[in-house]
Protein backbone atom coordinates (compact mmCIF):
# COMPACT_ATOMS: atom_id res chain seq x y z
CA UNK A 1 0.00 0.00 0.00
CA UNK A 2 2.84 2.38 0.27
CA UNK A 3 3.52 2.52 -2.84
CA UNK A 4 0.03 2.31 -4.07
CA UNK A 5 0.08 6.55 -4.98
CA UNK A 6 3.51 5.91 -6.89
CA UNK A 7 1.61 3.44 -9.11
CA UNK A 8 -1.61 5.68 -9.51
CA UNK A 9 0.37 8.44 -10.48
CA UNK A 10 2.16 6.28 -13.23
CA UNK A 11 -0.22 4.71 -14.31
CA UNK A 12 -2.26 8.01 -14.93
CA UNK A 13 0.95 9.63 -16.50
CA UNK A 14 1.32 6.87 -19.27
CA UNK A 15 -2.46 7.06 -19.82
CA UNK A 16 -2.04 10.69 -20.46
CA UNK A 17 1.28 10.98 -22.72
CA UNK A 18 0.02 7.63 -24.38
CA UNK A 19 -3.87 8.77 -25.44
CA UNK A 20 -1.63 12.22 -26.44
CA UNK A 21 0.59 10.48 -28.81
CA UNK A 22 -1.87 8.49 -29.94
CA UNK A 23 -3.78 12.09 -31.40
CA UNK A 24 -0.32 13.32 -32.75
CA UNK A 25 0.31 10.42 -34.52
CA UNK A 26 -3.04 10.97 -35.91
CA UNK A 27 -2.44 14.80 -36.59
CA UNK A 28 0.43 14.15 -38.50
CA UNK A 29 -1.18 11.40 -40.50
CA UNK A 30 -4.12 14.18 -41.38
CA UNK A 31 -1.21 16.60 -42.38
CA UNK A 32 0.12 14.14 -44.80
CA UNK A 33 -2.94 13.77 -46.57
CA UNK A 34 -1.86 17.44 -47.97
CA UNK A 35 0.16 17.04 -51.47
CA UNK A 36 3.73 17.00 -51.33
CA UNK A 37 5.67 20.87 -51.37
CA UNK A 38 9.50 21.89 -50.84
CA UNK A 39 9.88 23.86 -47.67
CA UNK A 40 13.71 23.21 -47.28
CA UNK A 41 14.70 26.19 -48.97
CA UNK A 42 16.53 29.17 -46.83
CA UNK A 43 16.80 27.81 -43.43
CA UNK A 44 18.46 30.63 -41.49
CA UNK A 45 15.12 32.80 -42.57
CA UNK A 46 13.30 29.71 -41.34
CA UNK A 47 14.65 29.53 -38.19
CA UNK A 48 14.71 33.46 -38.22
CA UNK A 49 11.35 33.61 -38.03
CA UNK A 50 10.60 30.74 -35.68
CA UNK A 51 12.33 32.65 -33.44
CA UNK A 52 10.67 35.85 -34.03
CA UNK A 53 7.47 35.53 -34.73
CA UNK A 54 6.53 31.78 -32.70
CA UNK A 55 8.66 32.38 -29.52
CA UNK A 56 8.96 36.04 -29.97
CA UNK A 57 5.38 36.84 -30.39
CA UNK A 58 6.60 39.55 -32.78
CA UNK A 59 3.12 39.83 -34.43
CA UNK A 60 1.17 39.41 -31.63
CA UNK A 61 2.37 42.89 -29.30
CA UNK A 62 1.37 44.64 -33.15
CA UNK A 63 -1.83 45.12 -30.94
CA UNK A 64 -0.62 46.24 -27.42
CA UNK A 65 -2.72 44.90 -25.33
CA UNK A 66 -3.89 41.99 -26.36
CA UNK A 67 0.00 41.45 -27.09
CA UNK A 68 0.71 42.27 -23.77
CA UNK A 69 -1.48 39.96 -22.33
CA UNK A 70 -0.73 37.05 -24.20
CA UNK A 71 2.75 37.35 -23.82
CA UNK A 72 2.66 37.37 -20.06
CA UNK A 73 0.36 34.39 -20.40
CA UNK A 74 2.61 32.45 -22.53
CA UNK A 75 6.15 32.71 -20.45
CA UNK A 76 4.04 32.11 -17.47
CA UNK A 77 2.57 29.20 -18.38
CA UNK A 78 5.48 28.28 -20.31
CA UNK A 79 7.86 28.98 -17.39
CA UNK A 80 5.59 27.91 -14.39
CA UNK A 81 4.98 24.24 -16.14
CA UNK A 82 8.53 23.72 -15.32
CA UNK A 83 7.32 22.72 -11.63
CA UNK A 84 5.78 19.85 -13.62
CA UNK A 85 9.37 18.08 -13.99
CA UNK A 86 9.59 18.46 -10.02
CA UNK A 87 5.98 17.23 -9.79
CA UNK A 88 6.21 14.24 -12.21
CA UNK A 89 9.77 12.59 -10.52
CA UNK A 90 7.87 13.59 -6.97
CA UNK A 91 4.90 11.69 -7.75
CA UNK A 92 6.82 9.06 -9.50
CA UNK A 93 9.91 8.24 -6.84
CA UNK A 94 7.64 9.34 -3.97
CA UNK A 95 9.71 12.39 -3.04
CA UNK A 96 8.05 15.64 -1.59
CA UNK A 97 10.00 18.89 -3.57
CA UNK A 98 12.81 17.36 -5.19
CA UNK A 99 14.30 20.13 -6.05
CA UNK A 100 15.34 21.08 -2.45
CA UNK A 101 17.49 17.99 -2.11
CA UNK A 102 19.04 19.03 -5.63
CA UNK A 103 19.56 23.36 -5.23
CA UNK A 104 20.31 25.80 -2.46
CA UNK A 105 16.92 26.72 -0.21
CA UNK A 106 18.03 30.35 -1.83
CA UNK A 107 17.91 28.96 -5.71
CA UNK A 108 14.83 27.04 -4.80
CA UNK A 109 12.87 29.62 -3.43
CA UNK A 110 13.76 32.34 -6.09
CA UNK A 111 12.44 29.75 -8.64
CA UNK A 112 9.05 28.85 -7.15
CA UNK A 113 9.11 33.03 -5.96
CA UNK A 114 9.24 33.60 -9.54
CA UNK A 115 6.77 30.74 -10.32
CA UNK A 116 4.37 32.45 -7.44
CA UNK A 117 4.30 36.04 -9.22
CA UNK A 118 3.70 34.68 -12.80
CA UNK A 119 1.03 32.42 -11.50
CA UNK A 120 -0.75 35.69 -10.18
CA UNK A 121 -0.02 37.36 -13.58
CA UNK A 122 -1.17 34.72 -15.69
CA UNK A 123 -4.58 34.63 -13.42
CA UNK A 124 -4.83 38.36 -14.04
CA UNK A 125 -4.26 38.13 -17.87
CA UNK A 126 -6.34 35.43 -18.53
CA UNK A 127 -9.61 37.25 -15.96
CA UNK A 128 -8.94 40.33 -18.65
CA UNK A 129 -9.20 38.18 -21.81
CA UNK A 130 -12.51 36.16 -20.01
CA UNK A 131 -13.87 39.93 -19.62
CA UNK A 132 -12.93 41.04 -23.04
CA UNK A 133 -14.64 38.16 -24.56
CA UNK A 134 -17.79 37.66 -22.67
CA UNK A 135 -18.12 41.43 -21.01
CA UNK A 136 -16.88 43.49 -23.78
CA UNK A 137 -17.64 41.17 -26.41
CA UNK A 138 -15.11 41.88 -28.89
CA UNK A 139 -17.09 41.86 -32.35
CA UNK A 140 -14.33 39.38 -33.45
CA UNK A 141 -15.24 36.51 -31.20
CA UNK A 142 -18.78 36.94 -31.88
CA UNK A 143 -18.81 36.73 -36.10
CA UNK A 144 -21.52 34.41 -37.53
CA UNK A 145 -18.20 31.56 -37.94
CA UNK A 146 -18.23 31.37 -33.80
CA UNK A 147 -20.94 28.66 -33.03
CA UNK A 148 -21.29 27.43 -29.72
CA UNK A 149 -18.53 25.49 -29.98
CA UNK A 150 -15.60 27.85 -30.84
CA UNK A 151 -17.04 30.53 -28.46
CA UNK A 152 -17.22 27.76 -25.45
CA UNK A 153 -13.85 26.16 -26.61
CA UNK A 154 -12.25 30.04 -26.19
CA UNK A 155 -13.68 30.35 -22.48
CA UNK A 156 -12.39 26.46 -21.61
CA UNK A 157 -9.42 27.24 -22.49
CA UNK A 158 -9.13 30.35 -20.21
CA UNK A 159 -11.12 28.77 -17.02
CA UNK A 160 -8.66 25.91 -17.24
CA UNK A 161 -5.83 28.20 -16.71
CA UNK A 162 -7.44 29.83 -14.30
CA UNK A 163 -8.01 26.90 -12.16
CA UNK A 164 -4.41 25.52 -12.84
CA UNK A 165 -2.79 28.70 -11.62
CA UNK A 166 -5.07 28.75 -8.50
CA UNK A 167 -4.17 25.02 -7.97
CA UNK A 168 -0.57 26.01 -7.81
CA UNK A 169 -0.76 29.01 -5.25
CA UNK A 170 -3.35 26.36 -2.60
CA UNK A 171 -0.97 23.75 -2.96
CA UNK A 172 2.44 26.07 -2.08
CA UNK A 173 -0.17 28.09 0.48
CA UNK A 174 -0.80 24.70 2.10
CA UNK A 175 2.30 23.23 2.23
CA UNK A 176 3.23 24.11 6.10
CA UNK A 177 7.09 22.90 5.79
CA UNK A 178 7.08 25.09 2.20
CA UNK A 179 5.46 28.01 4.27
CA UNK A 180 7.89 27.60 7.38
CA UNK A 181 11.29 27.72 5.23
CA UNK A 182 9.93 31.29 4.48
CA UNK A 183 11.75 31.46 1.24
CA UNK A 184 9.48 31.20 -2.52
CA UNK A 185 6.71 32.20 -1.00
CA UNK A 186 6.63 35.30 -2.62
CA UNK A 187 2.16 35.64 -3.04
CA UNK A 188 1.15 32.36 -1.24
CA UNK A 189 2.01 33.97 2.24
CA UNK A 190 -1.03 35.92 1.57
CA UNK A 191 -3.15 32.97 0.78
CA UNK A 192 -1.74 30.66 3.85
CA UNK A 193 -3.85 32.68 6.09
CA UNK A 194 -7.38 31.74 4.53
CA UNK A 195 -6.38 28.17 5.31
CA UNK A 196 -5.22 29.40 9.16
CA UNK A 197 -8.15 27.69 11.26
CA UNK A 198 -7.07 24.38 9.87
CA UNK A 199 -4.79 21.91 11.52
CA UNK A 200 -2.10 20.27 9.77
CA UNK A 201 -3.62 17.07 8.73
CA UNK A 202 -6.47 18.88 7.19
CA UNK A 203 -3.84 21.14 5.53
CA UNK A 204 -2.14 18.15 4.21
CA UNK A 205 -4.83 17.01 2.76
CA UNK A 206 -5.54 20.14 0.94
CA UNK A 207 -2.18 20.50 -0.11
CA UNK A 208 -2.48 17.00 -1.32
CA UNK A 209 -5.69 17.15 -3.20
CA UNK A 210 -4.31 20.36 -5.31
CA UNK A 211 -1.28 18.88 -5.92
CA UNK A 212 -3.27 15.19 -7.57
CA UNK A 213 -6.16 17.59 -9.37
CA UNK A 214 -3.16 20.27 -10.61
CA UNK A 215 -0.90 17.38 -12.43
CA UNK A 216 -4.05 15.61 -13.59
CA UNK A 217 -5.77 18.71 -14.77
CA UNK A 218 -1.86 19.46 -16.73
CA UNK A 219 -2.73 16.18 -18.05
CA UNK A 220 -6.14 16.79 -19.37
CA UNK A 221 -5.30 20.30 -20.94
CA UNK A 222 -2.51 18.48 -22.80
CA UNK A 223 -4.72 15.92 -24.00
CA UNK A 224 -7.41 18.71 -24.49
CA UNK A 225 -5.36 20.62 -26.85
CA UNK A 226 -6.41 18.67 -29.90
CA UNK A 227 -9.61 19.23 -30.04
CA UNK A 228 -8.81 22.89 -29.81
CA UNK A 229 -7.99 25.70 -31.48
CA UNK A 230 -5.03 25.93 -28.82
CA UNK A 231 -3.28 23.73 -30.57
CA UNK A 232 -1.37 26.31 -31.92
CA UNK A 233 0.23 26.31 -28.77
CA UNK A 234 2.10 23.18 -29.97
CA UNK A 235 1.69 23.96 -34.15
CA UNK A 236 2.59 27.86 -33.96
CA UNK A 237 6.31 26.71 -34.30
CA UNK A 238 6.77 24.48 -37.25
CA UNK A 239 3.98 26.54 -38.66
CA UNK A 240 5.82 29.79 -38.94
CA UNK A 241 8.94 27.59 -39.44
CA UNK A 242 7.29 26.64 -42.72
CA UNK A 243 5.95 29.24 -43.38
CA UNK A 244 5.64 31.45 -46.99
CA UNK A 245 8.64 32.96 -47.88
CA UNK A 246 8.16 34.44 -51.45
CA UNK A 247 6.43 37.61 -51.89
CA UNK A 248 2.92 37.51 -50.04
CA UNK A 249 0.40 36.39 -53.12
CA UNK A 250 2.55 35.46 -55.28
CA UNK A 251 1.28 33.18 -57.32
CA UNK A 252 2.55 29.67 -58.32
CA UNK A 253 3.23 28.20 -61.62
CA UNK A 254 1.96 24.84 -62.52
CA UNK A 255 4.21 22.80 -64.02
CA UNK A 256 2.01 21.69 -66.83
CA UNK A 257 0.48 24.72 -67.72
CA UNK A 258 3.84 26.37 -68.11
CA UNK A 259 5.34 23.39 -70.26
CA UNK A 260 1.65 24.16 -72.85
CA UNK A 261 2.80 27.25 -72.44
CA UNK A 262 6.70 27.10 -73.61
CA UNK A 263 5.53 24.56 -76.19
CA UNK A 264 3.38 27.48 -77.70
CA UNK A 265 5.78 30.15 -77.38
CA UNK A 266 8.39 27.94 -78.85
CA UNK A 267 9.13 28.70 -83.11
CA UNK A 268 10.73 25.53 -83.58
CA UNK A 269 7.83 23.56 -81.67
CA UNK A 270 5.32 21.30 -84.43
CA UNK A 271 2.10 22.70 -83.64
CA UNK A 272 0.19 19.66 -85.18
CA UNK A 273 2.32 17.42 -82.58
CA UNK A 274 0.68 15.11 -80.77
CA UNK A 275 1.94 14.79 -76.97
CA UNK A 276 3.04 11.74 -76.04
CA UNK A 277 0.90 9.14 -73.81
CA UNK A 278 3.20 8.71 -70.40
CA UNK A 279 0.11 6.80 -69.01
CA UNK A 280 -0.04 9.67 -65.88
CA UNK A 281 -2.86 10.50 -65.24
CA UNK A 282 -3.57 14.58 -65.83
CA UNK A 283 -2.86 16.88 -63.02
CA UNK A 284 -5.79 17.88 -61.07
CA UNK A 285 -5.58 22.04 -61.38
CA UNK A 286 -6.67 23.63 -57.75
CA UNK A 287 -8.13 22.05 -54.87
CA UNK A 288 -12.08 20.88 -54.02
CA UNK A 289 -10.93 18.69 -51.25
CA UNK A 290 -8.50 18.86 -48.67
CA UNK A 291 -6.15 15.93 -49.88
CA UNK A 292 -5.59 18.44 -53.10
CA UNK A 293 -4.04 21.39 -50.74
CA UNK A 294 -0.34 20.25 -49.56
CA UNK A 295 0.68 19.63 -46.41
CA UNK A 296 1.79 22.86 -45.22
CA UNK A 297 -2.14 24.36 -46.09
CA UNK A 298 -3.34 21.50 -43.90
CA UNK A 299 -1.08 22.68 -41.21
CA UNK A 300 -1.76 25.88 -41.37
CA UNK A 301 -5.39 25.04 -40.81
CA UNK A 302 -4.68 22.96 -37.34
CA UNK A 303 -2.28 25.83 -36.21
CA UNK A 304 -5.42 28.37 -36.63
CA UNK A 305 -6.01 30.21 -33.51
CA UNK A 306 -9.33 31.27 -34.49
CA UNK A 307 -8.53 34.67 -32.89
CA UNK A 308 -10.09 36.58 -35.63
CA UNK A 309 -7.44 38.73 -36.42
CA UNK A 310 -7.64 37.93 -39.95
CA UNK A 311 -11.44 38.57 -40.57
CA UNK A 312 -11.15 42.46 -38.46
CA UNK A 313 -9.03 43.33 -41.01
CA UNK A 314 -10.54 41.54 -44.24
CA UNK A 315 -12.05 44.60 -46.21
CA UNK A 316 -14.24 41.94 -47.99
CA UNK A 317 -15.53 40.95 -44.75
CA UNK A 318 -15.87 44.53 -43.65
CA UNK A 319 -18.11 45.68 -46.46
CA UNK A 320 -20.89 43.38 -45.52
CA UNK A 321 -19.65 40.26 -47.63
CA UNK A 322 -19.54 36.48 -46.90
CA UNK A 323 -15.53 35.57 -46.87
CA UNK A 324 -13.92 35.28 -43.14
CA UNK A 325 -10.68 33.96 -43.69
CA UNK A 326 -11.07 32.87 -40.12
CA UNK A 327 -13.89 30.18 -41.36
CA UNK A 328 -11.84 29.34 -44.26
CA UNK A 329 -9.40 27.89 -41.82
CA UNK A 330 -12.33 26.80 -39.86
CA UNK A 331 -13.72 25.03 -42.31
CA UNK A 332 -10.35 23.60 -43.76
CA UNK A 333 -9.74 22.10 -40.10
CA UNK A 334 -13.10 20.59 -40.04
CA UNK A 335 -13.48 19.09 -43.01
CA UNK A 336 -9.79 17.30 -42.59
CA UNK A 337 -11.31 15.91 -39.49
CA UNK A 338 -13.74 14.32 -41.24
CA UNK A 339 -11.63 12.63 -43.55
CA UNK A 340 -9.07 11.42 -40.89
CA UNK A 341 -12.59 9.83 -39.37
CA UNK A 342 -13.18 8.37 -42.40
CA UNK A 343 -9.72 6.74 -42.71
CA UNK A 344 -10.30 5.78 -39.37
CA UNK A 345 -13.46 4.09 -39.38
CA UNK A 346 -12.34 2.30 -42.81
CA UNK A 347 -9.03 1.00 -41.74
CA UNK A 348 -7.16 3.02 -43.32
CA UNK A 349 -8.69 3.80 -46.08
CA UNK A 350 -10.59 7.03 -47.41
CA UNK A 351 -13.82 5.80 -48.34
CA UNK A 352 -15.74 8.63 -50.81
CA UNK A 353 -18.47 10.06 -48.76
CA UNK A 354 -20.23 12.33 -51.24
CA UNK A 355 -18.70 15.92 -49.52
CA UNK A 356 -15.34 18.00 -50.46
CA UNK A 357 -14.55 21.31 -49.24
CA UNK A 358 -15.79 23.21 -52.02
CA UNK A 359 -19.92 23.57 -51.85
CA UNK A 360 -20.42 21.84 -48.93
CA UNK A 361 -18.03 23.40 -46.50
CA UNK A 362 -17.18 26.88 -48.50
CA UNK A 363 -18.89 28.58 -51.08
CA UNK A 364 -18.12 29.90 -54.14
CA UNK A 365 -19.66 33.49 -52.92
CA UNK A 366 -17.33 33.05 -50.24
CA UNK A 367 -13.99 32.37 -52.86
CA UNK A 368 -15.20 35.45 -55.10
CA UNK A 369 -15.56 37.55 -52.45
CA UNK A 370 -11.77 37.98 -51.61
CA UNK A 371 -9.88 40.72 -53.29
CA UNK A 372 -6.53 38.80 -53.02
CA UNK A 373 -5.00 41.96 -51.04
CA UNK A 374 -3.31 39.88 -48.34
CA UNK A 375 -4.46 41.94 -45.37
CA UNK A 376 -5.73 38.45 -43.45
CA UNK A 377 -1.76 36.84 -43.99
CA UNK A 378 -0.08 40.14 -43.03
CA UNK A 379 -2.71 40.01 -40.05
CA UNK A 380 -2.04 36.58 -38.44
CA UNK A 381 0.03 36.17 -35.68
CA UNK A 382 1.64 32.53 -36.43
CA UNK A 383 2.00 32.82 -40.48
CA UNK A 384 -1.07 31.59 -41.28
CA UNK A 385 -2.03 31.73 -45.04
CA UNK A 386 -5.71 31.61 -45.94
CA UNK A 387 -5.16 33.48 -49.14
CA UNK A 388 -3.41 29.96 -50.66
CA UNK A 389 -6.31 27.94 -50.09
CA UNK A 390 -8.51 30.42 -51.85
CA UNK A 391 -6.76 30.70 -54.39
CA UNK A 392 -6.29 27.41 -55.09
CA UNK A 393 -9.86 26.32 -54.45
CA UNK A 394 -10.59 29.33 -57.52
CA UNK A 395 -7.83 27.57 -59.37
CA UNK A 396 -9.92 24.32 -59.59
CA UNK A 397 -13.20 26.30 -60.06
CA UNK A 398 -11.37 28.09 -63.23
CA UNK A 399 -9.25 25.28 -65.06
CA UNK A 400 -11.79 22.36 -63.95
CA UNK A 401 -15.04 23.44 -64.13
CA UNK A 402 -14.76 26.47 -66.09
CA UNK A 403 -16.82 28.30 -63.14
CA UNK A 404 -15.50 31.70 -62.82
CA UNK A 405 -17.79 34.80 -62.60
CA UNK A 406 -18.98 36.40 -66.01
CA UNK A 407 -16.86 39.24 -65.85
CA UNK A 408 -13.85 37.49 -65.33
CA UNK A 409 -14.98 35.16 -68.23
CA UNK A 410 -15.68 38.49 -70.32
CA UNK A 411 -12.00 39.49 -69.28
CA UNK A 412 -9.92 36.66 -69.84
CA UNK A 413 -11.63 36.44 -72.95
CA UNK A 414 -10.78 39.13 -74.10
CA UNK A 415 -7.46 38.73 -73.62
CA UNK A 416 -7.17 36.19 -75.51
CA UNK A 417 -8.75 38.04 -78.60
CA UNK A 418 -7.75 41.14 -78.00
CA UNK A 419 -4.74 40.81 -76.00
CA UNK A 420 -6.21 43.04 -73.26
CA UNK A 421 -9.17 42.85 -70.97
CA UNK A 422 -11.36 45.18 -72.56
CA UNK A 423 -13.38 44.49 -75.72
CA UNK A 424 -11.39 46.31 -77.87
CA UNK A 425 -9.91 44.87 -81.59
CA UNK A 426 -6.02 44.81 -82.01
CA UNK A 427 -5.91 47.71 -83.53
CA UNK A 428 -7.74 49.86 -81.19
CA UNK A 429 -6.44 48.09 -77.92
CA UNK A 430 -4.98 51.39 -76.95
CA UNK A 431 -8.05 53.23 -76.84
CA UNK A 432 -8.54 52.17 -73.19
CA UNK A 433 -6.22 55.19 -72.73
CA UNK A 434 -8.55 58.07 -73.74
CA UNK A 435 -11.75 56.28 -71.72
Amino acid sequence: MEYLPNILFAIILIAGIGFFSKNVKKLIRNIKLGQVIDVSDNTSQRWKNMAMIALGQSKMVRRPIAGFLHVVVYIGFIIINIEVLEIIIDGLFGTHRIGLTVLPVSAYGFLIAAFEILAILVFIAVTIFWIRRNIIKLSRFWKSEMTSWPKNDGNFILYFEMVLMTLFLVMNATDVHFQDMNSGNSISQFIAPWFSGLSESSLHIIERGAWWVHIIGILVFLNYLYFSKHLHILLAFPNTYYGKLTPKGQFNNLEAVTKEVKMMMDPNADPYAVPEDDGEVPAKFGASDVQDLNWVQLLNAYTCTECGRCTSECPANQTGKKLSPRKIMMDTRDRLEEVGKNIDTNNGEFKDDGKQLLDDYITKEELWACTSCNACVEACPVSIDPLSIILEMRRYLVMEQSAAPVELNNMMTNIENNGAPWPYNQMDRLNWKNE
